[in-house]
């Protein structure tokens, strides 16, 4: 059920998320960060990400989950919309089914019933005029 061309807009995991450009150092004693060592590559996050400051993770960690959280609202809209529609045409088809069947029944008794006092009337009638 699902739909490629929608599934296109959701993010993957895989996507790489280009970090914003180091601002400039304010104050020259904080050190340069050092290198990597090999044996703690693991540990360490990305160097684009080890120049940034505090202040500057946060925000791209804010960035990143507006971004992610109206991606995924924008796909919850459609899932619900679509949900509604289905249940919608199925509870108004069972509902036109009942309409449908209660009107025939009706039309049948009317029916029955307007046959049954013309043919009694036309009895009538011909009794009537034996007499």
């Amino acid at each position: 059920m699902t739909n490629p061309s929608l599934d296109a807009g959701i993010p993957v995991l895989t996507e790489i998320i280009p970090a914003p450009a180091p601002a400039p150092r304010q104050s020259a004693a904080v050190p340069p960060p050092a290198p990597p060592r090999e044996d703690d590559a693991d540990a360490r996050p990305s160097t684009a990400l080890a120049a940034l400051d505090e202040a500057q993770l946060e925000r791209l960690e804010r960035e990143v989950r507006e971004r992610v959280l109206v991606q995924v609202l924008e796909r919850i809209d459609f899932v619900l919309e679509q949900r509604v529609r289905d249940s919608l045409a199925d509870v108004l088809q069972t509902a036109v089914e009942r309409l449908a069947a209660e009107i025939k029944d009706g039309l049948h008794h009317s029916i029955k019933d307007a046959v049954t006092r013309a043919v009694t009337q036309e009895i009538a009638k011909l009794q009537a005029a034996r007499k």
